[in-house]
This record gives structure tokens, C-alpha cells and sequence, in this order.
């Protein structure tokens, strides 16, 4: 967090936080209470701009007070706010579009991901609002998928280019999200028609139990940028990114088949434990970090910057809200359009 600047004037020196070592640029209210929403309507380019080029954007020192200032701010920065679909982890809906951010115990680490990236339609930005930050921890750790992507081994990204990533998931009460929480009905006729629409495999075992299996690619081309990045969940759905005893019981109480997420490569064959070594040490090695104030809000461009959760004490509590979606298909079209224009 190192570009600091007036949000009055133009940002300076691009070149500071292009290389995606500076997460996230920090805007910051001039005249503290400045009504957000307000100035970004006045500023919208500026601001699409520099969450491109940047990865994320903390807004810190406006006037963001709860759930209702931060809807403003986001029909300020989107006019296509999103609901939470096909859902992977518990949240609360708190008003029209505004959640809460994923609701893990306090003292578990949320890996780096880049929000539904297992899916076929995606939001290209998620952003969160701090009402109250942590007493201690809790903390929102950034990684650039760019450099992500660019530091892993050429054979590696070739391998996984080809043959993508496959996403196995049973929905089991008390392990994992219902497939009634994740793809908010009761009615199993609405999830098959959903997941034939999606590209997902279905199959209903004993007791009811649901198991989808997905395909996806492992690399995307953002569109507006043109630039490839590192957008999927193979290691954040990975059985072994689990806490090894959480890991080991489920291994010992489940057949592999059954256990409640798991990822492979696109063929089915698994991913090698050398390579998950890669991809977190890539991970690692990108990750950066800023303490919440309360009232901030942090603009994370989804397809470029994954996201974090610390541990934490205290009464944290981060709102979050997704919006402009994004398939697939109109991507990769919108990508190659870009780079025939640049």
C-alpha cells in the first residue's frame, strides 16, 4: 500500500504499482467524510482505470458508515450489482446485494482465491467494507494472479492450459454448503437445469447426496487488459489445503469420490504434490497485506488480484459485495478484441 495521493488530482507514477508489487493503491479522502459514492460517480474512469492497473483499491477516510452507504458506493461503481450464486462458502445476505464476508470460524485461515473462478460466470469485482475491523489479525492478504501466472514453471502452465482444472464437490450437510444453500432452492429439477446451463455434471448418490464435477480453465485473458492471469481454485479446493487433521479425518472417513471438494486436472488425473508445492510457493511469494481501518472499502479487480483471510480477534465484521459478471466466452472475445486494438 504505497501510492498514496489525493483524490482530487490525477494518480502519479503509474509505474509505482504496475509491476504489482504495491497492493493495494490507497485513495484517501483529502477532506475526511467526503461522501464516496459521490466521488466516485465524479471520478468512474479514473477509478476503473487504476483498479486495472493496480489489481486493488482501498478507499480510506470517506464517509462509508454500514450497509447502506456502501450499496451507494457500489451503484456508484457498477450498475449491475450481483447476488451470491453457486455458492461455496456460508454468508449472509444483509440488504439487496450486500453480504457478509465468508462466515469461517474466527481462528481459520481463508486461502488466497479469486472469487467463483469454478464458474462459467464469474464477477469481475468483489468489494469489501470494514464496519468494525479485527482487534488483532484479520487481515485481507492480496496476491496479483499476473505475477502468480508469470512465476510458475512453463511446463506447468503448459499442462495445466491444456487440460484445465476439474472441480469434484459433494454437498454434505455439516461438512460442506447444502446443495440447497449453494444453489438456493429446493428443488432438485431448478439445480439440474442450472448446472446443465453451467457446463456441470450431476449425479444424485445415496441419501440424496449430490456430487457435481466441472471443467474449467486454469488461465484466463483479462478483457479489458489483454493481460493472462492465474484465475481458478485448484488449490483452494485441493483436499490437502484443508488443516492436516481436517485433511487426514475426511481421508479416513470418506472415499476420495466423496469428499466434500477436490480438484484434478481437466482429464481427471490427479495434481502432483510437487506442483501444489509450486502453485502455493507462487502464492506466497506474491502475498501482501494491510491493517483494516474502519470505513474503508477495497476494490479488488477479481480476475487480476486473488484475496485472503487472516485469522482474527474481536468482533471483525467485513461486508462484501460482487458486480459486473462476466462468462466465459464474452472474456476471452472482449480479450481478443483488446489486444487487436493495443
Amino acid at each position: 500500500m504505497t501510492l498514496v495521493h489525493d483524490p482530487q488530482a490525477a494518480p502519479a507514477a503509474p509505474q509505482e504499482w504496475e509491476d504489482g508489487r504495491t497492493l493495494p493503491a490507497l485513495v484517501r479522502a483529502a477532506t475526511p467524510g467526503t461522501d464516496l459514492a459521490t466521488w466516485i460517480r465524479a471520478n468512474r474512469p479514473l477509478v476503473d482505470d487504476l483498479a486495472v492497473r493496480a489489481g486493488a483499491v482501498l478507499f480510506r477516510d470517506f464517509a462509508v458508515g454500514g450497509s447502506a452507504e456502501f450499496r451507494s458506493v457500489m451503484d456508484a461503481l457498477s450498475d449491475r450489482v450481483l447476488e451470491y450464486g453457486e455458492r461455496s462458502s456460508p454468508r449472509t445476505e444483509v440488504s439487496d446485494g450486500i453480504y457478509t464476508s465468508t462466515e469461517y470460524p474466527a481462528d481459520q485461515h481463508i486461502l488466497l482465491h479469486n472469487e467463483q473462478s469454478y464458474t462459467d460466470n464469474w464477477p469481475m469485482r468483489i468489494v469489501f467494507c470494514c464496519e468494525q475491523p479485527a482487534t488483532r489479525g484479520g487481515r485481507t492478504p492480496l496476491a496479483n494472479s499476473r505475477r502468480v501466472l508469470a512465476a510458475l514453471r512453463p511446463e506447468t502452465v503448459e499442462k495445466f492450459e491444456r487440460l484445465g482444472v476439474q472441480y469434484v464437490r459433494n454437498y454434505i450437510p455439516g461438512i460442506s454448503l447444502s446443495w440447497q444453500e449453494a444453489f438456493q432452492t429446493e428443488d432438485p429439477e431448478q439445480v439440474a437445469a442450472y448446472c446443465a446451463s453451467a457446463g456441470i455434471s450431476v449425479e444424485w448418490v445415496e441419501g440424496g447426496q449430490l456430487r457435481t464435477r466441472q471443467t474449467r480453465p486454469a488461465i484466463h485473458t483479462h478483457p479489458v487488459s489483454g493481460e493472462r492471469t492465474w484465475f481458478n481454485h485448484a488449490v483452494f479446493f485441493h483436499i490437502t489445503s484443508l488443516p492436516d487433521e481436517v485433511s487426514t479425518g475426511l481421508r479416513e472417513a470418506l472415499d476420495e469420490e466423496d469428499l466434500p471438494y477436490n480438484t484434478y486436472y481437466g482429464d481427471g488425473t490427479p495434481i502432483e504434490d510437487e506442483t501444489l508445492a509450486e502453485l502455493r510457493a507462487a502464492f506466497t511469494a506474491e502475498t501482501t497485506g494491510f491493517d483494516w481501518e474502519q470505513g474503508d472499502v477495497l476494490v479488488v479487480e477479481n480476475m487480476i488480484t486473488a484475496h485472503a483471510r487472516e485469522p482474527f480477534e474481536g468482533a471483525r465484521r467485513i461486508l462484501a459485495a460482487m458486480s459486473d459478471p462476466v462468462r466465459a466466452d464474452t472474456a476471452e472475445g472482449a480479450a481478443d478484441e483488446a489486444e487487436a486494438v493495443a
